[in-house]
C-alpha cells in the first residue's frame, strides 16, 4: 500500500485532478459534446486518460529534480527526492502512464487531441522543467502546456483548433501568471535556496511582481466575457445571466485580491492571491457551462 501511496503521489493528484478539470468544462463547452450518444462515458474517459497524461509529466518533473526538491523543505517527502522510490521506477512509470494517455486520447477522441497531449506532456518535461534554473521566462514557457489542457478538452469535442478552443486556452494561460507568482512568492526562499528563477524581477518579491500580477488579472477580464460574444455561451436567459453575474464578480474578486497584494507587499496576501485563484478558475469555468447547457 506503501509503495501505491507514491506512485500516487507522484502525479500530483491535487494539481492533476484541477487540470483535468479545466479538459473536461472545456469538452462540455463545444458543439461536438451535445453530439456524442455516451457524453458521460467520454468525459470519464477524458478525465482518466488526461490525468494519466497530466502524471506522467508530474512525475517525469520529479525525476528529473530529484536534487531540487530535496533541498526544498515543501518538497524533501516526495517518493523520489527522499529515496523511497528509485528514479528508474519513477521514469517507468511517467512513460507508462504518459504513452497509455496519449494513446487513450487518440483512440477515443482524434489524432490532433492525442498530439496536443503529446506537445503538453514534452514541454512540461523537457522544456519548462530545465528552464526554471536558468531564466525567470520558464513562467512563460510553462503557462504553454499548462493550459494546452482546454485546447486538448476543445479538440476532443469539435476535433479541430477553433475560435473557442484559443479563448479557454487563452483563460487559462494568462490566468497561470498571477497565480504561480503569487506561490513563488510565498515559496522564494526554498526556490532561491535551489536556483530557481521564478519570479519577473531578479530582486526576488517586489513591487513590479505585484503589478504583474494586477495587470494580468485585469487582462483577464476580457478574455473570460469572450465566450459571450463569440456564441460559446449565452447571456440572454436567466442562466446565462446569472453565469454572466459570476463572471464578472469572479474578476472583480480576483482583481481585488492582486491589488490587496500590491498594497500590501507580504506573504499573507500573496497566499491570498494564490488561494483566490484556485476558487477563480473553477468558478469562471463553471458559470461558463451553466450559461450553455441550460440555454433553451
Amino acid at each position: 500500500m506503501a509503495r501505491l501511496r507514491d506512485y500516487w503521489t507522484l502525479t500530483k493528484p491535487s494539481l492533476s485532478i484541477l487540470v483535468v478539470f479545466s479538459s473536461v468544462v472545456s469538452f462540455m463547452l463545444t458543439r461536438g459534446y451535445e453530439s456524442f450518444a455516451d457524453p458521460l462515458y467520454r468525459i470519464l474517459t477524458l478525465f482518466v486518460s488526461g490525468f494519466l497524461v497530466t502524471g506522467s509529466a508530474n512525475a517525469m518533473n520529479q525525476c528529473a529534480e530529484k536534487d531540487t526538491d530535496a533541498g526544498m523543505k515543501r518538497t524533501a517527502s516526495r517518493p523520489i527526492a527522499s529515496g523511497r522510490m528509485s528514479v528508474q521506477a519513477g521514469w517507468i512509470f511517467a512513460i507508462v502512464t504518459g504513452v497509455l494517455g496519449v494513446g487513450w486520447l487518440g483512440w477515443a477522441f482524434n489524432t490532433l487531441t492525442a498530439v496536443l497531449a503529446a506537445i503538453s506532456l514534452f514541454l512540461y518535461a523537457f522544456v519548462y522543467t530545465p528552464m526554471k534554473k536558468v531564466s525567470s521566462m520558464a513562467v512563460l514557457m510553462g503557462a504553454i502546456p499548462g493550459a494546452l489542457p482546454c485546447l486538448i478538452g476543445w479538440t476532443a469535442g469539435e476535433g479541430e483548433l477553433s475560435l473557442g478552443g484559443w479563448i479557454v486556452f487563452a483563460f487559462q494561460f494568462f490566468w497561470q501568471f498571477p497565480h504561480f507568482w503569487a506561490i513563488a512568492w510565498v515559496a522564494h526562499r526554498d526556490y532561491s535556496a535551489v536556483g530557481f528563477k521564478l519570479l519577473p524581477a531578479d530582486q526576488g518579491p517586489t513591487r513590479f511582481t505585484a503589478l504583474q500580477t494586477v495587470l494580468y488579472s485585469l487582462l483577464l477580464v476580457p478574455v473570460t466575457l469572450l465566450p459571450y460574444f463569440s456564441g460559446i455561451c449565452e447571456y440572454g436567459s436567466v442562466s446565462g445571466q446569472i453565469g454572466l453575474g459570476l463572471v464578472i464578480l469572479s474578476n472583480v474578486f480576483m482583481i481585488a485580491r492582486c491589488v490587496q497584494l500590491y498594497n500590501g507587499m507580504d506573504v499573507k496576501q500573496a497566499r491570498r492571491v494564490m488561494f483566490g485563484s484556485y476558487l477563480y478558475l473553477p468558478v469562471v469555468m463553471l458559470s461558463w457551462l451553466l450559461s450553455k447547457i441550460t440555454v433553451g
